[in-house]
């Protein structure tokens, strides 16, 4: 015996392990593996549900061309202001300024021949009717970019705690129902995991002419669409 493998088994014998394991690893790790416990069962339950979103985004847009940036700029500004003026006071919407750039225009030699400029302002609400009117009354001032539909969060964790309480039975009935087919009598959980997901809607792109309000004052026609809300539930059972 050398010396490595004697001062093996005197920490192994140390601290309880029998002799013939600490003297023979690959038995040491099939006795170990024997060890696990039998009827253990994976599974997987999911429950998901289309919901219809209930807020909606509108983003509203100007640009414009001038020789000097600092006109160009301060343009920009002026409309942005007279659109947010608009928006304010107005009930269930709210407003607020989005992106904002200015840019050259170069010629063919590459000199800088006019500047570029765009200004944007965002609407916000679950009162569609209301965004409807207000942007369709801010087509003198601003076009229309997009508009994007999606799940206030309140919707949102409402579906959520809905779906859990149908992710978590159907686990639960997979549970019962496989270790009944397996010849048990029951189950007891040994662990379990919860998640959500949910999917974006992907924003549409309309210009206010697209989406029929042409006319100053018009209100633009808004509908949205439904987001998929899904709640996995993972986890083991032992069988018993």
């Amino acid at each position: 015996m050398t010396k490595r493998t004697a001062r093996a088994l005197a920490l192994a014998l140390a601290f309880g392990a029998p002799a013939a394991l600490a003297l023979n690893p690959p038995l040491a790790r099939a006795q170990s593996m024997m060890q696990q416990p039998s009827g253990v069962l994976s599974l997987n339950a999911q429950a998901s549900a289309e919901v219809p979103q209930d807020e909606v985004e509108i983003t509203l847009f100007y640009e414009q061309e001038a020789s000097e940036p600092s006109s160009l700029t301060s343009t920009l500004n002026e409309r942005a202001d007279a659109a947010l003026q608009k928006a304010r006071g107005v009930a269930g919407v709210t407003a607020r300024s989005g992106a904002f750039a200015i840019f050259p225009s170069t010629d063919r030699d590459g000199r800088i021949s006019a500047w570029r400029g765009r200004t944007e302002v965002v609407l916000q609400s679950r009162d569609f009717a209301a965004a409807s009117k207000l942007a369709g009354q801010m087509a003198s001032i601003m076009q229309v970019g997009n508009v994007r539909f999606s799940l206030s969060p309140e919707a949102q964790r409402a579906a959520e705690q809905r779906l859990s309480g149908e992710a978590i039975r159907s686990f639960r009935e997979q549970a019962a129902s496989s270790a009944q087919a397996f010849g048990f009598s029951g189950y007891s959980i040994r662990e379990v995991n919860v998640s959500h997901s949910g999917v974006m809607p992907r924003p549409m792109m309309m210009s206010a002419r697209a989406m029929g309000a042409d006319a100053k004052g018009a209100p633009l026609p808004l509908e949205g669409g439904t987001s998929t809300v899904t709640i996995n539930v993972s986890g083991s059972v032992q069988m018993k």
